[in-house]
């Protein structure tokens, strides 16, 4: 096939008005691939329809091609990239409204109108500064539109039509650049050759099978959501084996996810040498000053099936979200689904044993120990001197509280959920290998990969430009500039001591709040009234709670901001190093962040007391908390919901929502005009204008992090807050149409990039997965009793059951032998003199030998827990072993299937190159047959 194109060159139109002569149409009037036969007919037709279009109207326009969403403005030419630039007006202009908001697209055209019968007669006297700045980015976008134009594609101009000093550029790739560059970059391309996939008939697929029949009314209504009998053969594009692929239909042979990334695969590689003949920029450098605004594909199609609330319960159209957004984008809500569905029986276990634990309280020996006031039992006080006794009847509810999570089924949930993780990743990675086969990605490779992501980026082009400049006349100025480690040591010094600071100020802000709670229950206490004595822990453990909750938030939002600034000084090369660089700081800086509150709780609080006589002080007089009687398993549930259900909502949810809205409403106060006229002008707006109005598109490291995150709440800590899957599935259910909403409405679209998996991501769930076993162990075994229960059951029990635990776990204090000055100031409790009292601990008694000494019950129970430690995760890592080694990572029936479309691929390349050698010999057979013919019947005559 020979294909046919011709250069155009951006003029303006003849017929162009004095009213017209703020916006410029500048367009392409040959654009039509014709074959070389038809090259010069077809020339004169385009020609002729280009004229006819030139004298019809927007409103005629739209009756003829009533498709006018992403076209040139003939209806027939896709817009395929969009970049938009600055249009300088004059001063007077400026000085009307010097603090106008560049978003408040209604006050722009507004004034837009205002001044168009009058800005030709105008000319104000502007900054000379500003106007070489502006005829320089001028030249510069002259240049590189040009450059454009060399390389075939088609361009349409509009100079300030309906927003003012915002012009666009329209981009069209023709049908003869879509297949160089196709071919250019090895897309893979479905071809003619086809094949019955035959479904498995073993049970697993069976089962499969039967599930997809049974949940057919969750699937949305959507075609590509059918499972095909029949798949095509795919193979890179080539315009040499054109009879591979059917042109028929040229249109729709490249869909608009695999167009923009062509236009932005030509515009990576278009420079502009205006600014110095010794270094080209690229579009990176040419957004990086602002020659050019901003630059994206138009949107589409927004599909209702996926974008939307009222099918939160269906699955998602990941094939269509492929189509649209790219594979990267597809793969990223494609493990969100997965997740998501997996989150389903982690929540329902979870649930059993949270109601385990209520069926169970009542039964709970040492709950019934601790409320029974016959046991008359006389607890330390709790601070020095402004605290009392107090009898330990009072900790009745926080005791059966606690029983709730604090209980034998929670060992084997730990247990599940650590199985349920690897399971999770085995699934992910079955299903990801479905998918890289469904989107023909399973022979990209790395190499393909770092070609198409290793672009440099617009920061690093600057300062090797800059670089360069300075040693324009040293002998080294033929060498290729770059930036050395060198160059970066003093970025990466400070971003290392930066991140060091940070995590400081973190571990600083979470001994505060623990300064916090220590100061607010002594206050508390020298109230003597009986309901504020009632209700002191449960107010500090909740405000407390409250107030981590709220520097979480804010340190969040923060981190984020300092870890992209830092990344930033970095001066990665290619997006790819920025985007590795950035998630590990932001992950780093994020986790800690929330995370240090829970293992503070778990891990330190009631481990640096002392005891009573001898306790442990910080910052002077504050004398370090204790963990309730209980333990401290409760406070840590506390401190896991609120976080969790926190960040969820406010933070997740709320922010997401509720400040697109709020930005809405601020705009529509700040017009002058009311709801139906800016309805109206935003109905004139064509897509490329409104996208324009649209948030960029800040990556998926975001959304991706908020899962992680979420994803460590799950299983790091699940032995002391089961319902946590419950409230993960929950959320996640409205952050999948969340993230829809937001993808199709609210930012703008996104270049299509090609990845076979989610990258780093994959490797940081992995390795949560693996610590959450070590640290639910340290949960069982050194924060909850589950470990001195058993070992007193066992060891020290008369009936080895659980009756006389609590009297077991209490040591005995004589209150003669408290320290000068931390006595309570009331030496009674009910009008009774208190001689002993007791604490929690394992020590010797005051009439011993080692008085307060560590007993060997302690010693014991100590040995106890290291050995589960040790026992729990060596059982259980050996058991997520055996599961990720029985579980294939590749299905059989998809390996089965790449087999045969490589034994077809072979066998279709086989027999075109016999057709290829058969053709000559056939034309020579008949050659001979004619010649033979002609011999027989000159002899007959």
């Amino acid at each position: 096939m020979s294909l046919y194109f011709s250069n155009v060159v951006l003029h303006r139109g003849p017929s162009a008005t004095k009213e017209e002569d703020h916006c410029i149409m500048r367009k392409s009037n040959n654009y039509w691939p014709v074959s070389s036969g038809e090259n010069q007919m077809d020339m004169d037709k385009t020609k002729d329809n280009s004229i006819a279009m030139k004298s019809l109207n927007a409103d005629d326009r739209a009756l003829l091609y009533p498709k006018l969403g992403p076209y040139f403005d003939d209806g027939q030419r896709r817009v395929d990239y969009v970049l938009t630039y600055q249009i300088a007006k004059p001063i007077s202009i400026r000085q009307k409204s010097p603090k106008m908001k560049e978003n408040n697209f209604i006050r722009k055209i507004q004034r837009s109108l205002s001044m168009r019968g009058s800005r030709a007669h105008l000319q104000p006297k502007e900054d000379p500064e500003i106007t070489s700045d502006e005829d320089d980015k001028q030249n510069k976008r002259e240049e590189f539109e040009k450059n454009l134009l060399e390389t075939g594609l088609e361009l349409e101009k509009a100079d300030e039509c309906k927003i003012a000093g915002i012009g666009f550029l329209k981009i069209h790739a023709p049908w003869a650049v879509l297949c160089r560059e196709a071919e250019f970059m090895k897309l893979k391309m479905p071809t003619n050759k086809v094949f019955e996939v035959k479904q498995a008939s073993n049970i697993v697929e069976k089962i499969r099978m039967f599930i997809h029949k049974v949940t057919s009314p969750l699937h949305p209504k959507v075609k590509s959501n059918k499972q095909e009998s029949v798949k095509s053969l795919c193979h890179p594009f080539s315009k040499e084996k054109e009879d591979l692929f059917d042109f028929s239909d040229q249109e729709h042979f490249f869909d608009s996810k695999t167009r923009s990334s062509i236009v932005y695969e030509v515009l990576k590689r278009t420079k502009c040498t205006q600014k110095d003949p010794m270094y080209s920029m690229g579009l990176s450098s040419l957004l990086a000053e602002v020659v050019y605004t901003s630059a994206y594909p138009p949107h589409d199609t927004l599909y209702e099936e996926w974008a939307s609330y009222c099918v939160f319960y269906k699955y998602q159209p990941i094939g269509l979200i492929r189509k649209y957004f790219g594979d990267k984008v597809g793969l990223y809500f494609a493990w969100l689904g997965v997740y998501t569905q997996m989150l389903i029986p982690a929540a329902i276990v979870g649930v059993i044993v949270f109601l385990y634990g209520c069926a169970t309280v009542d039964d709970n020996v040492p709950s019934m120990e601790i409320c029974d006031p016959r046991n008359n039992i006389t607890m330390c006080p709790l601070c020095d001197r402004a605290c009392g006794y107090w009898k330990l009847v009072a900790a009745c509810g926080t005791a059966r509280a606690s029983h709730l999570f604090d209980n034998p089924a929670t060992v084997f949930f730990s247990i599940f959920m650590a199985l349920w993780a690897v399971l999770f990743m085995e699934h992910w990675k079955r299903r990801q290998m479905r998918l890289n086969y469904v989107w023909d990605l399973t022979s990209f490779g790395e190499e393909e990969e770092e070609e198409h992501k290793d672009n440099n980026r617009a920061e690093y082009e600057l300062l090797v430009m800059q670089k360069a400049m300075r040693r324009v006349n040293s002998d080294s100025k033929n060498e290729k500039m770059k930036l050395t480690c060198t160059d970066r040591l003093p970025f990466y010094l400070n971003a290392a001591a930066m991140m060091a600071f940070m995590i400081t100020v973190t571990f600083v802000i979470v001994f505060g709040v623990v300064l916090y709670r220590i100061s607010i229950k002594t206050a508390l206490e020298i109230n003597t009234s009986a309901g504020a004595g009632y209700n002191v822990r449960a107010t500090v453990k909740t405000t407390a709670a409250i107030i981590n909750l709220i520097v979480i938030i804010i340190l969040d939002e923060i981190y984020g901001v300092i870890a992209r600034w830092l990344t930033i000084l970095e001066v990665p090369k290619t997006d790819k190093s920025f985007e590795e660089r950035l998630i590990i700081k932001t992950f780093i800086l994020k986790f800690v962040n929330a995370f240090t509150p829970i293992v503070y709780l778990a891990f330190f609080r009631g481990r640096l007391v002392g005891r009573p006589g001898n306790y442990f002080y910080v910052v002077g007089s504050y004398r370090m908390e204790e963990c309730a009687h209980a333990g401290c398993l409760m406070e840590l549930c506390i401190q896991l919901c609120i976080t969790m259900l926190g960040k969820q909502l406010i933070q997740n949810n709320l922010f997401e929502i509720a400040i697109p809205k709020l930005k809405k409403m601020l705009h529509k106060k700040t017009s002058k005009m009311d709801k139906k006229q800016q309805e109206e002008l935003i109905k004139t707006l064509q897509q490329h204008e409104k996208d324009h109005f649209l948030g960029p598109f800040v990556g998926l490291n975001p959304e991706y992090m908020e899962m992680i995150i979420q994803f460590g709440m799950v299983t790091l800590f699940v032995a002391s807050f089961p319902l946590a899957p419950l409230f993960a599935l929950l959320n996640n259910i409205i952050e999948i149409r969340l993230d829809a909403k937001k993808f199709v409405k609210e930012f703008r679209r996104p270049i299509a990039v090609r990845a076979k998996n989610i990258g780093i991501w994959y490797k940081l769930l992995r390795g949560l997965s693996k610590v959450a076993v070590i640290v639910n162990a340290f949960v069982i075994s050194f924060t909850s009793d589950f470990i001195p229960r058993l070992v007193y059951q066992y060891m020290y029990s008369p009936d080895t059951t659980m009756h006389g635990f609590v009297n077991h776990s209490l040591s005995y204090f004589n209150v003669s032998d408290f320290q000068p000055g931390t006595g309570p100031t009331q030496p009674t409790i009910q009008g009774q003199k208190v001689e002993l009292c007791r604490y929690k601990d394992y020590r010797e008694p005051p009439s011993s030998s080692t008085p307060y000494d560590f007993s060997k019950e302690f010693w014991a129970i100590l040995a106890a827990r290291l050995a589960f430690v040790v026992v729990f995760q060596n059982v259980v890592m050996l058991m997520r072993d055996f599961v990720d080694w029985l579980i294939p990572d590749i299905p059989k029936d998809i390996s089965l299937r790449i087999h045969k479309e490589k034994v077809l691929m072979v066998d279709l390349f086989m027999k075109q190159k016999h057709g290829m050698k058969l053709a000559p010999q056939e034309v020579h057979n008949r050659k001979s047959c004619t010649a033979s013919s002609s011999n027989q019947s000159l002899q007959h005559c």
